[in-house]
């Protein structure tokens, strides 16, 4: 439901499945797309409808810029901030960087540093941190094609044609 439901939406999904969707509605019906040609519209990198692995082109939300870091709220969860209702302290550096598929964060103890130029939004550590991480600010989709689920064989993903798009209406891109 994207921006209706989701905090993590990086664009309106709704309004862009609506307005793609009656784009091509010729093409999905008729001989041109194979048969049962479905797009799958996730809002962020979390991909909750599971596109990448369902559907024929997927448009995934992302970002492109630095994740914003709020160090306060960094080390409230390190040290356990009743207040914040985190009564336990959670483990930074085994929990969310040592989680990090692309090792591009480091944890002194005091301050959490990402290299976003290795990030891969995979939103991990926002996932675990909400309160002291966000996706950047300029945002957009990631465009993916090709995924399957043949019986035999398992389920094949898709594959990125388009590393970043903005997506705004009237989505001509």
């Amino acid at each position: 439901v994207g921006q209706a439901r989701c905090e993590w939406a990086m664009y309106d999904t709704m309004d862009a499945c609506h307005d793609i969707t009656m784009e091509f509605q010729d093409e999905l019906h008729r001989p041109f797309f194979p048969y049962k040609f479905k797009f799958k519209f996730a809002g962020c990198p979390n991909d909750c409808v599971a596109s990448i692995a369902r559907s024929d082109m997927s448009i995934i939300g992302t970002w492109r810029d630095e994740i914003r870091i709020d160090q306060e709220e960094v080390r409230k969860y390190a040290k356990g901030d009743e207040e914040g209702g985190r009564n336990t302290p959670l483990n930074i550096e085994r929990d969310v960087v040592g989680n990090c598929p692309t090792k591009c964060m480091e944890w002194d103890g005091n301050e959490l540093t990402i290299d976003d130029d290795n990030c891969v939004k995979c939103m991990h550590c926002i996932n675990v941190m909400p309160r002291a991480l966000r996706p950047g600010v300029d945002t957009g989709a990631t465009i993916l094609v090709g995924s399957k689920a043949p019986i035999v064989e398992g389920a094949q993903l898709s594959s990125v044609m388009i590393p970043f798009v903005k997506m705004e209406p009237p989505y001509e891109e």
